[in-house]
Order: structure tokens, then C-alpha cells, then sequence
């Protein structure tokens, strides 16, 4: 009996005992990016078919960079313009780590609009874009275009929004903020960075954020115009 009793508790106390299990180390993985959508619900497929075909609202044509040929035309919509182009880095405004004389030979401290409170735009930060001087080719301001009016970027698979926040050369379209660049995914340095085309640039007639400087306004303002401009079509999450 006591040799019996002793194995029943033996067996007792085995069954009783926390099991440890030797840890597995798993992995870190970031959660995907959904890859077909924008800051909001926007997806990228809604935005490339609606500037499928081209209704031409410019006299003439624009140059992706000084000395190639003018083949880039501005195109109408209900209520907003677009071009597709390359993207060229702008880093002038304000000097910041990223964007100064150093990392930018052609950089400049001025751009053509400051933020609400009279300071130069942060290019590192703020994703803006750079409209061409008005000129014969087109007047932006015909169609109520100006710092601080919305717009958005498509690349690939990606949309985001940005506001006018520069204006540059009269013959030559395409160029966008170092912030812009990098929330599209696209090299950012200004020396060598940009995209050689594939860019679609779309910008909503008479819009306007109150504080240039302030993205979240320019997010929400975006997402409704472009509902707006497909008809409500996009894709929920």
C-alpha cells in the first residue's frame, strides 16, 4: 500500500505541474500598407481611370525638365485639372536637415508662398507642388489655382495629397515637395532623387486649405473632392 500510494501521488503531482514550453521567437513584421489606397479610402485604380483621356484646358505644352521637348499637355476636369509628368525634388523654403545649399545645389530660401504665419514653407515636412508660372501656355489663376489650393498625387499604386506651395519655371511641369516625394514612395534626395515619369498630378479648382502649412486639413479637404470627383466610387476599408 505504501509503495502504491507514493506512485499515485508521483503521478498526481506530474499532472499537477505547470508545462513550460520552450519560447519561439517570432518575427517582427510591419503591417502591410494597403497598397491601393490613399491618406484616406481613396484608391489609386478610381483616380487613373477617371484621367484616362485627356480634355486639354492649356494652349500649349509643357517641358518635364529644361531642354527636352514640350509634350505634356493640362487636361480639364468637372471641377479640377491634371497632368501626368515626371517628379522633379523641391527643397527651397525653409533650411532644414534635408533641404539647404549643401544637400541642395540649386536650393533657394524663398518659394513663391509662406505659411499663415509668415514663415517659409518647410519642404522637408509639408508635401506641396509647384505649378508653372503663369504664361501663353496656361494661367493657372483662370482657374482659381493658388498657394495653398489642394491636390493629389498618384504614383503606382499610391495617392496622396499635398497643397500648391511653389511656383517655378514657365515652360517646365512636374516637381513636388522632398515630403511630397517621400510619402509616395519615390527617392526623395534632391540631387538624384524624383521619379522620370508616371506622376499624376490633379488639383481642385477653387480650393483651398485655411492654414497652408496645416496637411491634416488638405487630407480631409482631398478626400472629399475626390469622392466628389468619382462620382462617390471609392472603396471603403
Amino acid at each position: 500500500m505504501r509503495v502504491q500510494s507514493l506512485t499515485l501521488v508521483a503521478a498526481s503531482a506530474a499532472l499537477l505541474a505547470p508545462t513550460t514550453l520552450p519560447a519561439t521567437p517570432v518575427p517582427y513584421r510591419p503591417p502591410a500598407e494597403p497598397a491601393a489606397r490613399g491618406d484616406g479610402d481613396v484608391v489609386a485604380a478610381d483616380l487613373l481611370a477617371r484621367t484616362r483621356h485627356c480634355a486639354q484646358v492649356s494652349h500649349g505644352r509643357y517641358r518635364s525638365d529644361a531642354g527636352t521637348r514640350a509634350t505634356i499637355p493640362v487636361c480639364g476636369l468637372s471641377g479640377a485639372v491634371y497632368w501626368k509628368a515626371d517628379l522633379d525634388i523641391d527643397c527651397d523654403g525653409r533650411p532644414t536637415r534635408r533641404c539647404n545649399r549643401r544637400t541642395d545645389p540649386q536650393f533657394s530660401p524663398a518659394a513663391a508662398y509662406t505659411q499663415s504665419d509668415g514663415r517659409r514653407l518647410n519642404a522637408e515636412r509639408l508635401p506641396y507642388i509647384v505649378l508653372p508660372a503663369p504664361s501663353r501656355i496656361w494661367n493657372h489663376r483662370a482657374h482659381g489655382l493658388r498657394g495653398g489650393s489642394v491636390a493629389a498625387l498618384v504614383y503606382r499604386d499610391r495617392v496622396r495629397f499635398a497643397v500648391v506651395g511653389d511656383t517655378g519655371p514657365r515652360d517646365v511641369i512636374g516637381e513636388a515637395s522632398y515630403a511630397a516625394a517621400r510619402q509616395l514612395g519615390i527617392p526623395a534626395d534632391p540631387r538624384g532623387g524624383g521619379a522620370r515619369s508616371g506622376v499624376t498630378y490633379i488639383v481642385f479648382e477653387n480650393s483651398r486649405v485655411g492654414r497652408i502649412e496645416d496637411h491634416a486639413e488638405a487630407v480631409a479637404q482631398g478626400e472629399r473632392l475626390v469622392r466628389r470627383l468619382v462620382g462617390g466610387r471609392t472603396r471603403t476599408r
